[in-house]
């Protein structure tokens, strides 16, 4: 019973952890359909049309949604547990980038999202 519901929580993390990557490969789109920002200033002056980009809105209302998410996931998971695992979108962004912004990807950032994932593994050992 009690692993069924830790593995109900681990789906519910990564489920969280999908979703915010989507949410900022939209985010990506849209500032790049929007144009080089080179200045706090100069973001100023787009700011109406990077909030209403439709790629900038899908991203904010899915980091809005990833917060409910993630307040069920603070309820249910310890927060040395759960907060770490969010490292799971900087391993997902990667391949995500390098497939829809064709981004080349360095050997040394693959090693980066490898000893990240050994990292994730190593805090959640001992929770199940």
């Amino acid at each position: 019973m009690w692993y069924n519901n830790l593995m109900k929580d681990y789906i519910l993390l990564f489920f969280n952890v999908l979703l915010t990557v989507v949410g900022q490969m939209l985010l990506k789109k849209g500032v790049l359909t929007v144009g080089r920002i080179n200045s706090f200033r100069e973001l100023i002056s787009k700011l109406t049309e990077v909030i209403f980009n439709p790629y900038v809105m899908g991203g904010i209302s899915i980091y809005g949604f990833t917060t409910f998410v993630w307040l069920v996931i603070l309820s249910r998971v310890k927060l040395s547990i759960a907060y770490p695992m969010l490292s799971l979108g900087y391993v997902l962004v990667i391949p995500f980038s390098w497939l829809v912004f064709k981004e080349t990807i360095p050997m040394v950032r693959i090693i980066g999202a490898i000893l990240i994932c050994i990292g994730i593994y190593l805090v959640a050992q001992g929770e199940v």
